[in-house]
């Protein structure tokens, strides 16, 4: 299983990932290389989130989603997650 297939199956299971879940769970360090190779195919969608660094720190980082394509969707005007 490639890089690209891994972080795309976990968005279709877990819905979403930032980069410390990309490489304690899947390996690939650099994951907005791989998003950005999987949005050639899938509509995936970024927003910012705070997290606590080992510092205690809260930084932001980006977390990808699958945004749905759906006509349901697209007439509300959501993201939906499913």
């Amino acid at each position: 299983m490639t890089q690209n297939e891994r972080v795309y199956d976990h968005l279709l299971t877990r819905g979403s990932i930032n980069p410390l879940e990309s490489w304690q769970l899947l390996g690939v360090y650099r994951l907005a290389s791989r998003i950005n190779e999987l949005r050639k195919d899938h509509n995936i969608g970024r927003e910012f989130v705070g997290v606590v660094n080992k510092y205690g720190e809260t930084v932001r980082v980006a977390e990808y989603y699958l945004e749905c394509d759906c006509p349901v969707c697209q007439s509300e005007r959501e993201q939906c997650r499913h």
